[in-house]
């Protein structure tokens, strides 16, 4: 049946769409609840079951399983096409990760209308992994759009008291990028090969690959494209829409966007931008990688200012993601490699920060770094997988994110020397953030708010052991992930005519 009836792929889309409509007519908010933890428990079962079929250099049979190609609109040469590569399966592994356990530790969490918060989320998980699996430009944008309709009502229906506000500048600055890609999709479309009679034009990823831009046509269309996943990631200084959403959002929307979501927009810069637009990516990758930086270094001075724990987060994270951005430009193995697994590391280590955040604001009833002394007194247990996982995110040795930092700041140095030891500064300024933050939150004296800290519940407790074992595997042993992107990045950096 597999590659006959149906592909992974598939599979990634269809279990989290099919079972999100189903979600909206669960009347009981328990029930939909417990749909919700089997349906994403079944994505990633699915995901995992996939990671045992990804060598197609020597059984040839597995490419049927990973893609797929239906007709769709053939007269304009665009069909419903999924595949997965390397990347590919590193994304929606991620994914299908990530879901379950945010229903996990969120599931004592009392919300309005429990059946069409659920029902976004599993429609909102199903257009991250459409993204991730469409080698269609149309079909891209389909899901890039279906992503992030949900998370937009999640947002703004469900969150603190000035949400409206935060969530309109999140539409505002999303859909004006949207707009600029679907531009840059058609401008592209109407330069590409024919690939089916059909069709003068195709929408196909290889077309688009193979589209004859000249250096002129090469450079707007880049920004087209560039601006909306820079949006996304985001990258300074289209970022100012991030840390009041994360700060107003309710935190199930906040940890898929800042896991998973994010990491659109840096898929895209690698699976679109790179390869479709090299001439312009050599002209004005040296902008980018000094913007990138220079976000990096911005985000990491403002975050040792916060003292909400929530945009505390959401800076540390447009600091790392200001990172990866610049080690994708550098076009070169070393950093392209590290982006690879520090998409996965990233998405692991943040999601587990959220969590702890959650369970703090839900223990003690404040967020704010001030009011917060001597919680490790009342939740050693909980102090305990903080100090792992922010050890995780100031990537030291044994963690999963020293061994993605060190490839991503050699392939910068190589780069260019000026630009690695600025990078550098700004890693080691998330070490001043994070140990400062546990320092004044943690340890000290005990105060009354602190008192109110108890044990995890059984949800919290699994779901922060399974992000710390990953933490842990992949600091110790990253050459599974490094060996499933290797080919991508091969063949990425293999259509760019860069040194």
């Amino acid at each position: 049946m597999l590659g006959t009836y149906f592909t992974f792929p598939e599979l990634f889309i269809w279990i989290p769409f099919v079972t999100g409509l189903i979600a909206f007519f669960i009347s009981s908010s328990k029930g939909v609840k417990t749909f919700a933890i089997i349906s994403s428990l079944a994505t990633l079962a699915v995901s995992i079951i996939s990671l045992f079929y990804t060598d197609v250099a020597h059984h040839p049979e597995y490419f049927y399983y990973n893609n797929v190609s239906y007709v769709w609109m053939p007269y304009i040469g665009s069909s419903f096409s999924v595949g997965l590569d390397g990347m590919g399966y590193l994304l929606t592994f991620l994914t299908s990760l990530a879901f379950p356990l945010i229903f996990l530790v969120t599931n004592n969490s009392e919300r309005n209308n429990s059946s069409s918060f659920i029902g976004l989320l599993l429609l909102a998980q199903a257009g991250m992994m459409g993204v991730f699996v469409a080698t269609d430009a149309l079909l891209f944008y389909f899901f890039w759009e279906l992503a992030l309709i949900p998370v937009y009502f999640l947002s703004s229906k469900w969150g603190g008291e000035k949400r409206i506000q935060a969530t309109f500048k999140f539409f505002v600055y999303t859909f004006f990028g949207s707009l600029l890609m679907l531009i840059g999709i058609l401008y592209v479309y109407m330069h590409t090969p024919s690939v089916s009679p059909d069709s003068a034009h195709s929408f196909y990823i290889n077309a688009f690959y193979n589209t004859l831009l000249s250096p002129v046509q090469q450079e707007w269309a880049f920004w087209l494209f560039f601006i909306a996943f820079a949006i996304k990631v985001p990258l300074f200084p289209l970022h100012t829409w991030q840390p009041s959403v994360y700060e107003q959002a309710n935190y199930p929307s906040v940890m898929s966007m800042s896991s998973v979501m994010v990491k659109m927009g840096l898929f895209g810069m690698i699976r679109w931008l790179l390869p479709i637009f090299p001439t312009a990516v050599g002209k004005y990758n040296h902008f980018i990688v000094i913007l990138s930086i220079f976000g990096l270094l911005y985000a990491s001075c403002i975050a040792l200012y916060q003292n909400d724990l929530k945009r505390f987060v959401a800076w540390s994270s447009i600091a790392h993601l200001g990172l990866l951005a610049a080690a994708i430009f550098t076009t070169n193995t070393l950093g392209l490699q590290g982006v690879m697994l520090e998409m996965l590391n990233h998405g692991i280590n943040i999601l587990a920060l959220w969590i702890i955040v959650d369970i703090i604001e839900k223990k003690t009833g404040v967020r704010k770094i001030n009011e917060l002394s001597g919680l490790a007194g009342k939740a050693p247990t909980l102090a305990i997988f903080l100090l792992v996982i922010a050890l995780a995110n100031i990537a030291l040795p044994l963690t999963d994110s020293f061994i993605s930092e060190f490839l991503m700041l050699n392939g910068i140095f190589d780069f260019n020397k000026w630009y690695g030891f600025f990078a550098t500064i700004g890693v080691i300024l998330s070490a001043v953030y994070m140990l400062s933050m546990i320092q004044k939150t943690f340890f000290g004296k005990t105060n009354e708010i602190a008192e109110r800290a108890g044990s995890l519940t059984a949800g919290q407790y699994v779901a922060l052991t399974v992000l710390v074992v990953g933490i842990l595997f992949l600091g110790i042993y990253p050459e599974p992930v490094i060996h499933l992107t290797q080919s991508t990045v091969t063949n990425i950096l293999g259509r760019i005519p860069i040194k």
